[in-house]
């Protein structure tokens, strides 16, 4: 696994929207306060044009976003790139993508959401860790949460000890001056989906936004079997996000891992707290998960601190994991080997 150079004072973090751009007027003012915040921590920031602009949930065409990212690659200037914002449209990019580049310019990529099309690919692809964490967007808040605290310490390279937090925010916000901070309402609560005491796996950890795993699923870029094979040594644990697929969906879509291999190999699945969930069926979020995987026989723990629901914790793709989950609690530890 390649490990990409971590940031150090001074340095450029290049800014790209891979997917939408942001052009609403109080996001603009938290994107402006954003890139205040990362130079008053003494680093410089560097916006690619398609970064203010959308149309129709596109910042751009996609072969304008493939040169804008292509160009930050190339940048030796740029250290890490953070995508601007998630959307719906980033895999239309990977068709005029030149992956080669991004092998011969290994860099942190960080995005959360549809990045995922980016970042589950690269590090599949090309075994080249990527963070699953905030968009850059959400680096306006005044003052930061620890969770974006911590994110800056893992791309400086610290790789520290992340615990689960204490609450977390509950649906959508209206931001009014741009800086507003997450409104914590709802009390963290790890599950441990079979009702064990404790959870402690370890193993090299991949994943994302699940709804674009399942549109990556049987395309060239799913190259998912190789990285399981290349590390079957290790164990795997999946992690899992999940924007808007309904209960049914989520059922159908773990069927179809499953069925394929996927996970094969896992020691253990950790899944985010739903950010839309709904089912036709009445069934709840546990239910659908609990169902769909209770052949596995494996520890499988759900509502941890990732993905769309904040706060949410940095995950290093392609890194080995130790997880821990008990009496509702977690915590998450990296090794880059």
């Amino acid at each position: 696994m390649i490990y990409p150079e971590f940031l150090k004072e001074n340095d450029t973090i290049g800014v790209t929207a891979p997917s939408d751009g942001i052009t609403d007027k109080v996001k603009l003012k938290r994107l402006d306060n954003a890139i205040k915040s990362f130079e008053e921590r003494g680093l410089n920031i560097k916006e690619t044009p398609n970064v203010r602009c959308s149309v129709k949930g596109r910042s751009s065409s996609s072969k304008e976003r493939v040169i804008e990212l292509e160009n930050l690659y190339k940048d030796k200037n740029i250290k890490v790139i953070i995508c601007a914002s998630g959307g719906d449209f980033l895999l239309e990019m990977l068709s005029d993508l030149d992956l080669s580049i991004i092998k011969e310019n290994p860099k942190w990529l960080q995005g959360n959401s549809d990045p995922t099309g980016l970042l589950f690919t690269i590090t599949t692809n090309l075994d080249i860790a990527t963070l699953y964490s905030d968009n850059f967007g959400c680096f306006g808040m005044e003052p930061w949460h620890e969770s974006l605290e911590n994110n800056l310490e893992i791309l400086k390279g610290n790789i520290i000890e992340q615990k689960s937090f204490s609450k977390y925010e509950k649906g959508f916000k209206d931001y009014i001056t741009g800086k507003e901070p997450y409104e914590l309402t709802e009390k963290v609560y790890w599950k441990n989906l079979n009702n064990e005491d404790s959870i402690n796996i370890h193993g090299r950890i991949i994943g994302g936004c699940l709804d674009l795993i399942a549109d990556l699923f049987g395309t060239r870029f799913d190259k998912t079997k190789d990285f399981l094979e290349k590390y079957k040594d290790d164990g795997i644990i999946w992690y899992l996000d999940i924007c808007e697929l309904t209960g049914e969906v989520i059922a159908r879509t773990l069927w179809k891992l499953k069925d394929n291999g996927y996970f094969k190999y896992t020691k253990g699945i950790i899944f985010g707290r739903s950010f839309i969930y709904n089912s036709y069926y009445n069934i709840t979020y546990e239910e659908t998960i609990k169902d769909a995987l209770k052949e596995l026989n494996i520890p499988i723990i759900i509502n941890a601190d990732i993905g769309h629901v904040s706060p949410r914790m940095t995950i290093i793709n392609g890194a080995v994991s130790t997880i821990t989950s008990s009496n509702g609690k977690g915590k998450i530890k990296f090794e880059l080997k």
